[in-house]
């Protein structure tokens, strides 16, 4: 019989003062106790709703009945089918918007957790795992440019399946937002490095330092014998408000700020990393990353963090998860207000003017609009502000690359196969749909990789 209870097994965390001030992560995995408790609330549903809202297509019942059954090597070996990256997967994806909420238990209750089983089962599985069989080679070459949840999932799909594959990294270190986006406390760094490991246990090559559109262009690639290109760049390039001030001293995008904590380490105390100790810092927008950015702010020495956001708590587009932490751990949500000015004294940040913003009738979407409330303006005293508005992918490839099309945001342009407009080059990712989730940009990798094998194949 299913275990009836109607919320999910609670998994352990960090108390929220404790927490504030340390990178280590927020929840703890399930224990075996807990994983088996939480495996038996699933239904097994005939009909798998929940695999329809997961963007890679795991087989959840499938992996959650072995679970069950005290086979985590098989429920792993079950996920690692169809998703290359489940210990990130079960940390950072938004199930509760995607599989969780398609699942039957959500009716009467809390759905099933699945993004914490999918964790356990990466995790029980991270030091027993054994080395992956590798394909015979099938003689043809591929080249993926980006190695973030697009490239990555792209590569393990085409390694799979025979192919010489070499990734373009343009950091030191392969990962791409996984790496320098997400912060410690959500996704460890060492969890990332061991799903990349995996991948170089396949043999695809992680050419790092390679900035293609620089270095080398996308043509130089096929001269030397990569027959398609996958571009999985992502949208690194930060978007800003256009007002006064955002030159003062102590302005960051959020871009930067995540990439000097995270890739950069300066959340390390034996790291040297240049980032300001704030007394107190105004984080602009709603979204997870502004969540990441005001809580990585709190730990590196903050004693005061606002997160300035124009709408309502409702029109907010954070994972309500990551919300919560933000609001436990003491960081202060200034909701229908926005930024009219940054306030300079000797060329740094001295605070932060805003006006209050009142929501208006929905639009024909639904959405509803917000229009500032004359005379509301008022000053926040803060001695920085981080810009968490949004990201547009960096103009670098499509500026030399030739007959590369791309829409008025900058994102390329491809067709239901992952194709963009020049043959044998596909795209995926944040790189085509702007800033969004790492699942989705893992679906696109998947998508590619599929049509660029059958485009090789149809070649031969």
């Amino acid at each position: 019989m299913p275990n009836m209870q109607l919320t999910k097994t609670p998994a352990a965390e960090q108390e929220p003062k404790v927490r504030a001030r340390n990178f280590e992560e927020v929840s703890s995995c399930y224990t075996d106790a807990e994983a088996i408790n939480e495996a038996n609330r699933c239904l097994n549903c005939k009909n798998k709703p929940c695999v329809s809202g997961c963007p890679v297509g795991v087989r959840i019942p499938e992996f959650i009945a072995k679970i069950r059954e005290g086979d985590v090597p098989a429920a792993y070996d079950i996920i690692k089918t169809t998703n290359g990256l489940p210990a990130v997967c079960g940390r950072v994806c938004p199930q509760e918007s995607q599989c969780e909420s398609k699942c039957v238990r959500g009716i009467k209750g809390e759905p099933v957790g699945i993004g914490r089983l999918e964790r356990y089962c990466a995790d029980y599985m991270a030091d027993k795992s054994e080395a992956p069989v590798k394909p015979e080679p099938n003689g043809h070459k591929v080249a993926v440019i980006g190695s973030g949840p697009s490239g990555l999932s792209c590569a393990s799909d085409l390694a799979k399946l025979g192919y010489s594959v070499t990734v373009f990294e343009a950091f030191h270190t392969a990962g791409g937002v996984l790496m320098y986006g997400i912060p410690e406390f959500r996704l460890p760094k060492a969890t990332v490095q061991r799903e990349i490991n995996g991948l170089r246990a396949l043999d695809v090559e992680i050419a790092t330092d390679m900035v293609i559109g620089k270095i080398l262009s996308v043509d130089e690639l096929f001269e030397q014998g990569y027959e398609a290109v996958f571009i999985g760049t992502g949208a690194g390039l930060p978007n800003f408000m256009g007002i006064e001030g955002e030159s003062l001293v102590g302005v960051y995008s959020a871009n930067e700020y995540l990439t000097r904590t995270n890739l950069m380490k300066a959340y390390r105390d034996d790291y040297d990393t240049p980032i300001n100790k704030n007394r107190a810092i105004a984080v602009v927008g709603g979204g997870n990353v502004a969540m990441d950015a005001a809580r990585s702010a709190l730990r590196l020495g903050a004693e005061k963090v606002y997160i300035i956001y124009r709408r309502s708590s409702e029109e907010m587009p954070a994972r309500r998860e990551e919300v919560h932490h933000a609001a436990e751990e003491g960081i202060e949500f200034k909701y229908l207000t926005n930024p009219v000015e940054i306030l300079g004294e000797n060329g740094a940040v001295r605070g932060i003017k805003c006006v209050k913003m009142e929501l208006t009738e929905p639009d024909q979407s639904g959405r509803r609009g917000v229009k500032p409330i004359e005379g509301s303006e008022f000053e926040i005293e803060v001695d920085g502000v981080i810009m968490a508005i949004g990201t547009s992918p960096n103009p670098l490839i499509r500026t030399t690359t030739p007959g590369l099309e791309t829409n008025r945001r900058g994102c390329f342009v491809v067709d239901e196969n992952m194709l963009t407009s020049r043959e044998g080059v596909y795209a995926g990712g944040d790189a085509v749909t702007g800033a969004a989730t790492v699942i989705l940009a893992m679906g696109a990798g998947k998508s590619a990789a599929k049509a660029i094998d059958e485009y090789i194949k149809g070649k031969m």
